[in-house]
C-alpha cells in the first residue's frame, strides 16, 4: 500500500454508480442472476477508467457484486444462518438502527421523515422516507450451525474482474469486504456455546475472502461500521460499556485478519449513512486508541459528516502508530452539495499538520454510488476531491 510521499494520493470508501447495462438488470430482479455476472468484467472495467479519468489512485470494483444490499452479498457466500420470523417471546438482541436518535427525536421519526439510507429518485440508497417500521414486524437472522465459508469462487472472480481491470494501470486495486461484526454481531447465536465463541467463528470463516484479496495483490478494505454504530444499539450503555465490548470486537477483527499482510489491509468504519440528527453518535476520542490496535496499515474514517468534521484535533492527543496512515471522509454522502475543493485541500491540510502528509489519503466518509440524488453529483464530488487533493499537495509539498 503507497504512502502519500510525493503528493497526496486519493481514494474513495466504497460504491459508485452502476453502468445502464446492470441497473437494468436490477430494476428487473436480476441482480446476481447468471446474466448479471456475465456483464460484471465489462462493467468492472468501466468503472475503473472512470475512477481514473477523475484522479483516483487507489479504485475498486464500483461494488457492483453488492447489487442487493450492503451485506446481503455475504449470505450467498456462508453456511449457518438461518432467517425466522421474530419471536416476541425472546425479544431482540439488541436495539434498531439509530435508536438514541429516535429515544430523543421521537416526532421526527414518527413524522415519516425517518431515512435509514439516503439518496434520491435515480440512485435511492437503502430506503426512501417513511415510519421506522416495529421490531416485532422484522425477520431475524440467527445462527443455527456451523459458520462456514463457501464463497470460494466468487471472491475468485471478483479478483481477477479487478486485476485484469487495472492491468498496466498506475493505480492500486482494493476490494471491500463486510467485516465479521457487521455479519455477527447483530445476530441470535443458537449454535455455539458461546458469543465469544461465535464471533471468533464467523471472524475465522471470513478470513477465507479476506486471504483470497490479498492473496491476488489487491488491498482489502475490512467495513466495519459497527465499530461506531454499535453505541446506537444499546442506548443504556455507558462509554465504559462501549470500551470494553470495542477492545473485544479488536480481538475478533484481529482474528479475521491474522496471517494477512498487513500493509494490504485498510480499516473502514463510520456512523451510518442514515438522513438523521445524528446527535448521539459516539465521538471518535472515545475509541480512537482501541481502533488503532487493529492491524491494517490503514484507516479509513467518516470526517466530513458535519457532527465530526472536528475530530481530526482528537489524533493531537491519539498518536497514530509509526507507519500508519489515515483516510479520512473529505467529501461527505450526506449532502448532495458538491465539497469546494478549498474545503477539501483545508481538511487534509489539518490532518496533515498532525500525523504528517505522507500518513494522510483522500476518502470518502462512505460509498457515495448510492447515497446522493444522481450520480452526476458522484463524479462532481470525485472530481471535486481531486482538486482538493491537487490544491494541498501543492501546499505541503511547496511546488506546483
Amino acid at each position: 500500500m503507497r504512502h502519500s510521499t510525493e503528493r497526496i494520493l486519493v481514494s474513495h470508501a466504497g460504491n459508485l454508480p452502476r453502468p445502464v447495462e446492470l441497473q437494468e438488470l436490477i430494476d428487473k430482479g436480476e441482480a446476481g442472476s447468471p446474466e448479471y455476472h456475465k456483464r460484471l468484467p465489462a462493467a468492472v472495467q468501466y468503472i475503473v477508467d472512470k475512477q481514473i479519468e477523475y484522479g483516483v489512485d487507489v479504485v475498486n470494483d464500483g461494488e457492483y457484486v453488492k447489487a442487493g444490499s450492503y451485506g446481503g452479498y455475504i449470505q450467498e457466500r456462508v453456511t449457518g444462518f438461518e432467517t425466522r420470523p421474530f419471536d416476541p417471546a425472546k425479544g431482540a438482541k439488541r436495539g434498531g438502527t439509530a435508536e438514541r436518535d429516535r429515544l430523543e427525536f421521537p416526532g421526527t421519526y414518527a413524522s415519516g421523515l425517518w431515512m435509514m439510507g439516503s439518496g434520491g429518485p435515480i440512485r435511492p440508497g437503502f430506503a426512501t422516507p417513511g415510519q421506522m417500521p416495529p421490531q416485532n414486524n422484522r425477520n431475524t437472522r440467527v445462527c443455527s450451525g456451523p459458520v462456514k465459508y463457501t464463497g470460494q469462487d466468487k471472491i475468485k472472480t471478483d479478483a481477477q474482474n479487478l486485476k485484469a481491470a487495472i492491468a498496466g494501470k498506475n493505480v492500486e486495486g482494493c476490494i471491500t469486504a463486510l467485516g465479521a461484526l457487521s455479519l455477527g454481531a447483530g445476530v441470535r447465536n443458537e449454535h455455539y456455546p458461546s458469543e465469544e465463541q461465535y464471533m471468533m467463528a464467523v471472524a475465522e470463516a471470513l478470513r477465507e475472502e479476506y486471504k483470497a484479496i490479498t492473496d491476488a495483490g489487491l488491498i482489502l478494505q475490512l467495513d466495519e461500521p459497527e465499530f461506531c454504530t454499535t453505541w446506537s444499539f444499546y442506548p443504556h450503555w455507558s462509554v465504559d460499556e462501549l470500551r470494553t465490548y470495542l477492545s473485544f470486537a479488536v480481538e475478533v477483527i484481529n482474528h479475521s485478519i491474522e496471517g494477512l499482510p498487513e500493509n494490504q489491509i485498510r480499516f473502514h468504519t463510520c456512523w451510518g449513512s442514515g438522513h438523521r440528527p445524528h446527535v448521539h453518535d459516539i465521538e471518535l476520542k472515545h475509541f480512537a486508541d482501541l481502533m488503532i490496535k487493529i492491524k491494517a496499515e490503514e484507516y479509513s474514517i467518516e470526517a466530513a459528516n458535519v457532527r465530526h468534521e472536528w475530530e481530526w484535533q482528537v489524533w493531537k492527543d491519539v498518536k497514530l502508530p509509526e507507519g500508519k496512515m489515515l483516510m479520512p471522509g473529505v467529501i461527505a454522502h450526506a449532502t448532495d452539495l458538491v465539497e469546494h475543493p478549498e474545503t477539501v485541500a483545508e481538511r487534509l491540510q489539518n490532518y496533515a499538520s498532525i500525523v504528517g502528509r505522507e500518513n494522510v489519503k483522500t476518502g470518502t466518509d462512505c460509498g457515495i454510488g448510492s447515497r446522493v440524488g444522481h450520480e452526476e453529483i458522484v463524479w462532481a464530488k470525485l472530481k471535486a476531491m481531486s482538486e482538493g487533493a491537487k490544491l494541498a499537495s501543492e501546499r505541503l509539498w511547496g511546488r506546483r
